[in-house]
């Protein structure tokens, strides 16, 4: 279950980024919600943030309108 939100996640964010080779997306479920963490290369930090934030919100609602329609919770992180 969680490998469907990490390869969606993975395919929306290599999209974005210059250094495709070097995101890292791990997910995990804590507390009933499941929680994607994003590793991007240094420079593509704020491709995937976007203006005012965004990109990032638009990859969370798309991951959020897949979790719904399953009634799971999740987050996206940058870390």
């Amino acid at each position: 279950m969680l490998e469907a939100y990490q390869e969606l996640a993975e395919f929306i964010i290599k999209g974005l980024v210059d250094n495709p080779a070097q995101v890292q997306i791990s997910a995990s479920e804590e507390r009933g919600q499941i929680v994607l963490e994003v590793r991007v290369a240094e420079g593509d930090a704020g491709r995937i943030i976007g203006k005012q934030g965004r990109v990032i919100n638009a990859i969370r609602t798309l991951l959020e309108a897949h979790a719904d329609g399953r009634g799971e919770r999740i987050s996206l992180d940058i870390l």
